[in-house]
């Protein structure tokens, strides 16, 4: 009774003390076989006596499978006092089969071909406040790719795509950063604005990436009533450079933008998306939400409006902690439906908002 009475309660924790929270991850699929694991968040402050300091989190996920492949990921995001720095990363590393349909827009179902994948990230973000609401900051970031193709004669090997089986990239980059948000948890109002311009030099050289990745992240937030909030977000990316390999192209889809689209079924060399969301809390616990929004990809000099595919679904929040403003987030997300295919969707159970 004390558990459902925690779960349920309107009451919101106002101590500014570390929170924890951990759930059992379990899933299946003919690919990976059984595969379990654990997720959490950690929540905290930097200034417990500063109110203006940012709540900031430590997100982790390991998960193994029954075929002998793991995920480990790790993502800080720290708010120094009076959040005058902001500092986050990624530390990944996943030994996991993915989905490869070639590069493009148009890619077929009938194309798929199971890709074995030995992955390592390595980033960080450091941002400092400049004056109020604006921040500059720089990024250094290091990828490590490595693939086998699971089927003989699919289209990763046969596709005309010269593919390399593995990669490596080291980037250095700069970010220019405009936030008015009230929180950057649970978003009710303000402005977010966040260009990156960040550069591979020919470190490793052979076929390893040499160029540039541009970034953008735009997101407003309008409380149209006391319990419900209009978000819109639009991004965009490009990769730029003279071997353009395929692990680094932007891709279509994930759990936070352009939700119902497999991640990779569409990649390219530009991507651009905008979508918006309905979010309607009508208990201090509990919320639901309705998105819906556009986006595609492309090479230099071929996006036409016809290509722009569209994505819409619902979804339910449930604060874990309301003071802060943490979820649990549910949802589920259709897309297109290209001829002779069903029509691509997915479901999402993940930490935090999308966006």
């Amino acid at each position: 009774m004390r558990l459902i009475r925690k779960i349920l309660s309107h009451d919101s924790d106002t101590s500014r003390k570390t929170s924890i929270i951990a759930l059992p991850a379990a899933a299946y699929s003919q690919e990976t076989g059984v595969e379990f694991g654990a997720l959490s968040i950690i929540s905290f402050y930097t200034d417990k006596a500063d109110t203006s300091t940012r709540s900031s989190t430590i997100n982790g996920i390991v998960t193994f499978t029954t075929k002998k492949q793991s995920n480990f990921v790790i993502k800080p995001d720290i708010w120094t006092s009076g959040n005058k720095y902001h500092i986050a990363g990624t530390l990944r590393y996943k030994k996991f089969p993915f989905d490869f349909y070639g590069t493009g827009n148009t890619t077929n179902l009938a194309d798929k071909d199971p890709i074995e994948q030995r992955l390592i990230v390595l980033n960080t973000e450091a941002e400092r406040k400049i004056t109020r609401g604006f921040y500059a900051g720089f990024n250094l970031g290091f990828e490590n790719y490595e693939y086998r193709d699971k089927t003989n004669g699919g289209i990763f090997e046969t596709g005309g795509f010269n593919l390399t089986r593995s990669g490596k990239v080291i980037y250095l980059g700069a970010s220019v950063i405009l936030d008015t948000r009230n929180t950057n948890t649970y978003t009710t109002r303000g402005n977010y604005l966040r260009l990156n311009y960040s550069y591979a030099p020919d470190f490793f050289g052979a076929e390893n990436f040499t160029g540039s990745l541009v970034k953008a992240d735009f997101r407003n937030f309008n409380r149209l009533s006391e319990k419900l909030v209009l978000g819109f977000q639009s991004t965009f990316q490009g990769l730029y450079g003279s071997k353009l390999p395929f692990y680094l192209l932007p891709q279509l889809g994930n759990d936070q933008i352009m939700r119902g689209y497999y991640t990779g079924r569409y990649r390219d060399q530009n991507l651009i998306t905008a979508h918006a969301e309905l979010r309607y809390r009508f208990v201090k616990r509990f919320a639901v939400t309705a998105f819906g929004g556009t986006g595609t990809v492309f090479r230099n000099g071929s996006f036409g409006v016809d290509d722009l595919k569209p994505n819409y679904g619902a979804g339910v929040r449930y604060f874990a902690d309301p003071g802060r403003g943490l979820t649990l987030r549910m949802d589920y997300a259709v897309g297109e439906q290209r001829r002779g295919e069903p029509r691509q969707t997915g479901f999402y159970l993940a930490l935090a908002e999308a966006f």
